[in-house]
């Protein structure tokens, strides 16, 4: 789990790393469903009411239009769009809630729509991450993965929020907080229990790369969390599988 207060200007640097893979979507295309090659993404402009199905009468919760840990601007995956009688625009997006892999639909009103070309993939067999920029492969790198009691859950995820960590951290420079949640600890350090990929420093290198030991989050070298931070962004799509991972569906709420 990651537990470190975000330091603000350090979280501002990182979020500007992440852009070089972020475009705006052309103004006459309404978003797709995540591809290996690009994904859809929807900034929140304010707080949006979440509903089962678009046009629904009762909303099912609100998605802030800030990060819970960061108070960063909210960037959620889009799923899936659709347009209604009326010609409105609703977006199926990916949220940052229990249980693991919860979607919702919102009005596209209430968010500006991006892409991304990044996208995250880990394999808990190999216990390795990767990213692919326009679906090709630019890194591969051995992690360290959810021990057998405290396993990472495996489904699809995205980048929720990017949190600096204070100076000499066990957990790295900073991390990157998804939108996952561990499935055994419901609490954890005060926190609610959210899986991040991070870094490793003092006891923490005690556990090799290649092996099961954290409480669900992934650990990669410093080096290396840096690398990811500048192809990926919030919202950037990460897919968790017990093999190289394809793009599974996302539950309803």
């Amino acid at each position: 789990m990651s537990r470190s207060r975000a330091v603000a200007p350090l979280a501002v640097c990182f979020a500007l790393m992440g852009t070089a893979t972020a475009s705006a979507l052309p103004s006459n295309a309404d978003p797709q469903p995540p591809r290996r090659g690009v994904a859809s993404t929807a900034t929140l402009l304010d707080d949006a009411p979440v509903y089962k199905k678009p046009g629904a009468a009762k909303r099912v919760k609100i998605a802030s239009a800030f990060t819970a840990w960061t108070g960063s601007q909210t960037v959620l995956l889009v799923l899936r769009s659709h347009r209604d009688a009326d010609n409105r625009l609703w977006l199926r997006v990916l949220l940052p809630v229990r249980p693991n892999q919860s979607s919702g639909w919102i009005l596209a009103s209430h968010a500006k729509l991006g892409t991304t070309e990044a996208r995250v993939e880990i394999s808990l067999r190999s216990r390795s991450l990767r990213v692919r920029r326009a679906g090709r492969i630019v890194m591969s790198v051995r992690s360290v993965i959810g021990a057998p009691a405290t396993p990472t859950p495996r489904g699809l995820f995205a980048i929720y929020e990017r949190a600096a960590s204070p100076r000499g951290a066990s957990i790295g420079p900073f991390a990157l907080h998804l939108t996952a949640f561990s499935e055994v600890l419901h609490s954890y350090d005060g926190g609610p229990g959210r899986v991040a990929i991070h870094g490793r420093a003092g006891a923490l290198l005690g556990d090799p790369l290649g092996s099961a030991a954290s409480h669900g989050c992934i650990r990669i070298n410093n080096s290396a969390l840096r690398r990811v931070a500048g192809y990926a962004k919030a919202g950037t799509p990460v897919a968790i599988a017990n093999g190289w991972p394809s793009l599974p569906s996302a539950a309803t709420p």
